[in-house]
């Protein structure tokens, strides 16, 4: 059977972030894989989910209150 799994590295122990579906004492295998960063192309899709199912008027205000750094910076 396979599974994946999450889990975090602590002190020499992997602790799975979920019960694993294996009895006590059961042999495993581990192929260990970190999270990779993002690349620029998986950044410009996420950002564009940002606008997803907004109008051009909702978009535009959204854009023109990011571009107004007042809001973001008052004194």
């Amino acid at each position: 059977m396979k599974q994946v799994l999450d889990a975090v590295y602590e002190n020499g122990i992997f602790r799975p972030l979920k019960r694993p579906e294996i009895s006590d004492g059961q042999q495993v295998r581990l192929i260990v894989e970190t999270p990779s960063e993002l690349d620029s192309e998986d950044l410009i899709e996420l950002a564009a989910q940002v606008y997803q199912g907004l109008s051009d008027k909702q978009i535009d205000e959204i854009e023109q209150i990011a571009l107004d750094r007042r809001d973001f910076f008052q004194r």
